[in-house]
């Protein structure tokens, strides 16, 4: 995904004009890049790294402003560690994304993120794609 993310933003940078299937890739795109910074020398841990990409790669940041992201990142990833250590230990055991832990982070991500964008002030998000 990130290879076709990196050569549809070579091909955006042409100025030509996109249509949407394609901006809505570029957009997610920017996104998980946002999802994958980490300061220098501050390695995230491994099962934090699967939480979020798991959170973008399943649409959930789409309708997010971009320079949100990392807030939203942030406190997902503490509500998370605060409300469902069981989760985070689930993933941890299995070491994949099972059905049914693919389930529950869907389920755990799509109530966390009503609470966000309703705490922010932002839009209503819409639902997203499996």
């Amino acid at each position: 995904d990130m290879a076709a993310f990196r050569a549809l933003e070579a091909f955006a940078q042409l100025g030509t004009e996109l249509d949407p299937a394609t901006q809505k890739q570029l957009d997610r795109g920017k996104r998980m890049v946002e999802l994958l910074k980490q300061p220098q020398y501050q390695p995230m841990d491994v099962i934090d790294q699967v939480l979020s990409i798991h959170a973008g790669t399943r649409g959930f940041l789409d309708d997010l402003p971009l320079a949100r992201v990392p807030e939203f990142e942030r406190e997902l990833l503490k509500h998370y560690r605060d409300e469902f250590p069981e989760v985070r230990d689930q993933l941890a055991r299995e070491k994949k994304l099972t059905d049914e832990i693919d389930a529950k982070l869907k389920e755990v991500v799509k109530n966390f993120k009503t609470r966000f964008t309703t705490a922010s002030g932002a839009k209503k998000p819409a639902m997203a794609k499996a």
